[in-house]
């Protein structure tokens, strides 16, 4: 599973790391930070919860 943030579209609303903060990592100012890798089998639910809680859509986890 693979974790792409369109940094174009994200808002820095935060809502991916309030839904899996084990997943997402924010900037200084709220923004996603891009996820390098791949999502580990235990934490592909939290990732699919932070896809979901982005308003912008700008959150696409693949796999």
């Amino acid at each position: 599973m693979k974790i792409t943030i369109d940094s174009a579209l994200c808002s820095g609303h935060a809502r991916c790391a309030a839904a899996a903060p084990e997943v997402f990592k924010l900037d200084d100012d709220g923004y996603a930070l891009p996820f390098d890798g791949e999502v580990a089998p235990e934490l592909q639910q939290a990732a699919r919860d932070g896809e979901s809680a982005c308003p912008e859509r700008a959150v696409t986890v693949e796999g």
